[in-house]
């Protein structure tokens, strides 16, 4: 007789595919105003996010448990010496700790805790301008997160500008589309970065694993990358590295200068994901007389990977299936890799091994 058990849920991993347990981008710090809170959807989930009038920045779920109402339309008001959020519909008080202090309708004698109600918080982390937020697999876990924050090397206190976008994708589509080293002369054809008379040339990359994910290895930009050298001088390096749930920087430095430009991939939903991109820089003055010129190019290279995913999904609504080969869809590939091993390691549950080998990746871009 077949056992017609359910199969094991995984932990680790949404039903959507997107990954628990792990550290996403959920605002900057200039989104989060002192005294105000904003909602957020974040896998899925309504989040609403905030700014004690002290300066402490919160997250909790934006649902009011009492009658659903989200709570970032009310308002903070502290209770007893504590900040907490007011719903607007009741006024139900809520710490930061997502205990409720306060449901002002009890009369006397009624033998309700307000602090036994509570609504699922969400540990942050605030660094150098930007929000991270970690997302358990189960909502009802207080534990400390599995996982330390992102870091990303030294950085000045906030970033030189900040460009968002959404996709009209599945996060693992973005993650994809975002690190194919083949689309650049076709999709990002510009005059003034790979215009198309530069032709075809052999790429030739050495990559190794990192930390739940992996990098091209430090070494001297192309020759598509001139900008760089004349705003940084002499002696130019470049590494691009990619970490789960969705982060990818490049580090272009020298002994004088260090630019970084971070990509962060937030699911909102099953086919729509948040781009952010922050780029800070150290040193390199000319590229502060730049920025009135390097958002609009940021801007256009963001906007042209968007187009180009909302002309795959008129294929996705046919076909799932895509012909990946090497080696420009290896990362594709080590990405889903990455992903089952990470989901496997959470639900058995053992230490995450990076299965990534070293290997040097050949292309024509």
């Amino acid at each position: 007789m077949a056992d017609a058990s359910p199969p094991a849920r995984k932990i680790g991993i949404t039903e959507t595919g997107f990954l628990t347990d792990s550290w996403y981008l959920a605002a900057t710090s200039a989104e989060l105003e002192s005294g105000r809170q904003f909602r957020r959807i974040l896998l899925g989930d309504p989040v609403m996010l905030g700014r004690t009038a002290s300066g402490e920045a919160f997250a909790m779920r934006d649902i009011c448990p009492h009658r659903l109402v989200p709570l970032s339309e009310g308002k903070q008001i502290e209770t007893d010496g504590a900040p907490t959020v007011q719903c607007p519909y009741h006024g139900w008080r809520f710490g930061t700790d997502g205990h409720c202090k306060l449901m002002p309708s009890l009369a006397p004698g009624q033998e309700i805790d307000p602090a036994r109600v509570r609504v699922r918080t969400y540990p942050l982390h605030e660094a150098n301008g930007a929000v991270f937020i970690y997302i358990a697999h189960d909502p009802r876990n207080t534990a400390p997160p599995v996982l330390p924050p992102p870091t990303f090397g030294p950085l000045p206190a906030k970033p030189k500008f900040t460009l968002t976008r959404t996709f009209n994708a599945h996060m693992d589509d973005a993650v994809v589309g975002l690190m194919d080293p083949a689309h650049v002369p076709f999709v990002h054809s510009q005059w003034w970065w790979r215009p198309p008379s530069a032709g075809l040339k052999l790429k030739e990359k050495p990559f190794e694993p990192r930390p739940r994910g992996w990098a091209i290895a430090k070494h001297t930009p192309s020759s598509n990358s001139l900008p760089y050298r004349i705003v940084f001088g002499g002696a130019v390096t470049t590494e691009i590295i990619f970490q789960l749930p969705g982060f990818r920087w490049e580090i272009v430095e020298n002994e004088k200068t260090r630019l970084l430009t971070l990509t962060c991939l937030t699911p909102i939903a099953p086919k729509e994901t948040q781009i952010t991109q922050l780029t800070w820089w150290t040193g390199a003055p000319l590229l502060n007389l730049a920025i009135p010129l390097l958002k609009p190019a940021g801007h256009k290279f963001l906007d042209q990977d968007g187009d180009m995913v909302d002309l795959q999904n008129q294929g996705l609504a046919y076909q799932t299936n895509m012909l990946w080969i090497d080696d420009i869809d290896v990362q594709a590939k080590w990405y889903q890799i990455l992903k089952r091993e990470w989901a496997n390691a959470r639900t058995e549950p053992r230490d995450f091994v990076n299965p990534i080998e070293p290997r040097v990746l050949r292309w024509m871009s």
